[in-house]
């Protein structure tokens, strides 16, 4: 999979190569904070590629993750500036429309990075991990490795945000149709009604978040033996809760990232497994595509089969279970970031 994503970036590279003024060229990167190693890896990549490109690249942040006023700004911004394109990664998947629809009507080109956006033809497309493929490997590896214990698991789903942003919606559901879990609207978390589901509870994709939430839940039920998180800081904060109580070592915790210090508490047993995607990827993807933007007018297209670009997914664990593609943590920390 790795090798076919290399591969692709070479030939968006060669379409990129058309002679174009480059001092022309702006572009834009905006991430939900600038402090998350994702999205600190994200700018690496777009910055890299950008000066590789001769684009002028400007990048924004949100103060924390749900900073979505932030986020309108820096395209009211990008638009003034005459920015060719910008990469997005919203906090507020469905909010954002209209002032990514502004920034269209001006003929920038946008591509939502990670997240997409709500509708998902609001951006002109999507670079991605599929995240409900992301969820749906951590929950069967959660189910399998419980085996028969499964019917009776007491499960904790820490997510993102209360607004519900479509990379928390689409992570949590796919955990939970992995597990064996029946989803009712697949376009929301929290209504499902299996009574193996102790609660939800937010967490903002930081540890401090992940921390309180845990303890939220367990004041539900202290016996909760089945952890999802949205992310691994998340996941950390959540095990320093769990450690508080001297539960520790006996619950499951399982997540979505893959970076290296994520892949470094799946070696030590804090994380029993988490899928890995690459930030790096999406971002120089994206760069590449303003560029083809730029120089011909040409959008890119999505994965066969998908209404995104996929920029790949591995489930990373030293616990393999049967019927379940996994690599360990050696090539995990070969493939990580941050």
């Amino acid at each position: 999979m790795i090798r076919k994503l290399l591969a692709t970036c070479s030939v968006f590279a060669a379409m990129a190569a058309v002679p174009a003024a480059a001092a022309d060229i702006s572009a834009c990167l905006i991430t939900k904070t600038d402090t998350n190693p994702f999205f600190v890896k994200m700018k690496e990549g777009a910055t890299a590629k950008a000066k590789e490109l001769g684009i002028e690249l400007k990048s924004f942040a949100g103060k924390i993750d749900g900073d979505h006023e932030t986020q309108v700004a820096a395209i009211e911004t990008c638009i003034a500036d005459g920015a060719k394109g910008i990469l997005l990664t919203a906090s507020d998947t469905s909010s954002i429309v209209p002032a990514v629809k502004q920034a269209r009507d001006n003929g920038i080109l946008v591509i939502a990075l990670d997240t997409p956006l709500n509708p998902i033809d609001a951006a002109d497309a999507t670079f991605a991990t599929d995240n409900f493929k992301a969820g749906e490997l951590i929950g069967q590896w959660a189910a399998a490795t419980l085996g028969d214990e499964a019917d009776n698991a007491k499960i904790a789903m820490l997510d993102l945000a209360i607004s519900q942003p479509t990379v928390g919606v689409l992570r949590d559901q796919g955990f939970l149709q992995g597990f064996g879990i029946e989803l009712n609207d697949p376009k929301k978390w929290g209504d499902e009604d299996d009574p193996r589901i102790v609660g939800n509870d937010v967490t903002q994709g930081n540890e401090e978040g992940g921390r309180r939430a845990m303890e939220n839940l367990l004041a539900k039920d202290p016996m909760i033996n089945v952890v999802y998180t949205i992310n691994e800081p998340a996941a950390a904060g959540a095990y320093e809760a769990l450690k508080s109580i001297g539960r520790e070592n006996d619950v499951l915790i399982v997540s979505v990232d893959g970076g290296c210090p994520g892949v470094q508490n799946v070696k030590d047993g804090v994380i029993g497994a988490t899928s890995q995607q690459y930030p790096l990827l999406m971002a120089s993807l994206g760069i590449e595509a303003i560029k083809e933007w730029a120089d011909n007018g040409k959008k890119p297209e999505p994965t066969e089969g998908k209404d995104f670009f996929d920029t790949g997914v591995a489930l990373v664990t030293d616990k393999p279970v049967d019927g379940v593609d996994s690599i360990d943590t050696a090539k995990g920390t070969d493939l990580c970031w941050g």
